[in-house]
């Protein structure tokens, strides 16, 4: 659909079309191969010679193919892959594009960085891990000839923010792909493509799946290079079953009307918690005093339903706080309508050790915060009452 249109159009209309009986959506198609008149008509779609559904690991599937062209649509991009996971997106796009190196900058999921770190390596693709107090290092990295810089902005779990265009424009000089984890933003709170990234990775299953019962992935690009990762994830088997694809369009629908109630709650959230003498800190791209503020003004729309609060105590008083909300979840994962907490030491970024924890700013008295469709007050009344057992 036409990028004139505002992304809540987009997010209705793009990718659809009305089948045989007049339904709005696409259908499921949960068939794993479909069938041909000729072996000619057959070969023309094998071949590339016209668009058609062939193979459902391929990719080559309606109900796929629908959800791809409405997510190309709402993050401005040529085109887009449908993945099992945000991890399987994102170690697709390494060994397609990465293959001569992959520098990361600043704080990620654990996941992406124990890929990076421990996997990676095994198979022959250097890493450079960057922190994010380490940008000043990127143009020297640089002349070690990698293939990609990746990194998500805000960050997880510290919300650290990156200037997507000053960082590309570098990149870009020097012959280097860019690729942005956009899952805490979403689209409707950051256009990183628009800010000049060549890939927008997400984690599905969060804001764009908006309900806590999907797993997936995607990327999204420029169709050459979208298409050179295609068989990595045939080859990998990573492609998303079409039951999930629809299950992930009918949450693309309602995406801006979450996010930016999500958006309003958060805000009002991390307010409250910077005004509580047991916190030390709240870590919110949205707060005046937040470090990444300007940036992440000019470049975002909205700053998120995400926050991680550190609290005045200990990792166990951090445990103790959270064992006693009653409204949030204890939990991984982000961007359902229930809201979340966790702590990162025990989920998120379990697997690093304490040293490396902190080297990155990630100490034990953090909790994260998902925050979700219940009323803001609420949720500040919960976060108070539990800060009151410290």
């Amino acid at each position: 659909m036409d990028k004139k249109y505002d992304i809540s159009t987009r997010c209705v209309h793009s990718g659809e079309t009305l089948d045989s009986h007049g339904a709005p959506h696409m259908p499921v198609y949960n068939s794993t191969t479909f069938g041909f008149a000729t072996t000619a008509e057959l070969l023309d779609v094998v071949e590339g010679r016209r668009e058609g559904s062939l193979y459902t690991r391929y990719g080559l599937n309606p109900t796929i193919k629908s959800v791809e062209k409405k997510l190309a649509s709402i993050e401005d991009g040529e085109a887009a892959l449908l993945f099992s996971s945000g991890m399987a997106a994102e170690a697709a796009l390494f060994f397609t594009h990465g293959l001569s190196g992959v520098v990361c900058i600043g704080n990620a999921y654990g996941g992406t960085l124990e890929l990076l770190s421990d996997q990676l390596p095994q198979v022959g693709i250097p890493t450079f891990l960057l922190l994010g107090s380490e940008v000043d290092k990127l143009e020297a990295t640089l002349a070690e000839k990698p293939g990609l810089v990746f990194f998500e902005t805000p960050t997880n779990p510290t919300m650290e923010i990156f200037d997507i265009a000053a960082i590309s424009k570098l990149c870009h000089a020097h012959g280097v792909l860019v690729a942005v984890d956009n899952t805490f933003a979403s689209p409707v709170n950051q256009q990183v493509l628009a800010l000049g990234a060549d890939f927008a990775v997400h984690s599905a299953t969060k804001y764009l799946g908006g309900h806590s019962d999907l797993t997936g992935g995607v990327l999204i690009g420029r169709q050459d290079l979208i298409a050179a990762v295609a068989p990595w994830r045939k080859n990998l088997g990573q492609m998303m079953a079409p039951e999930v694809a629809a299950l992930l369009s009918r949450s693309l629908r309602t995406l801006p009307i979450r996010v930016e109630r999500q958006n309003e709650s958060a805000s009002a959230v991390a307010s409250a918690m910077a005004a509580h003498p047991k916190v030390r800190r709240v870590y919110y791209p949205g707060l005046d005093d937040f470090p990444g503020h300007d940036c992440a003004a000019a470049q975002m729309s909205g700053f998120g339903g995400m926050l991680t609060i550190e609290i005045e105590g200990s990792a166990q008083d951090a445990t103790r706080v959270a064992d006693a909300l009653q409204l949030f979840i204890i939990a991984p994962s982000l961007g359902g309508p229930e809201s979340l907490v966790t702590q990162p030491m025990t989920t998120t970024h379990h697997g690093l050790s304490p040293e490396q924890r902190s080297q990155r700013g990630i100490n034990d008295s953090m909790i994260r915060l998902s925050i979700g469709m219940e009323a803001a007050a609420d949720l500040i009344a919960d976060l108070k009452q539990a800060l009151g057992q410290i």
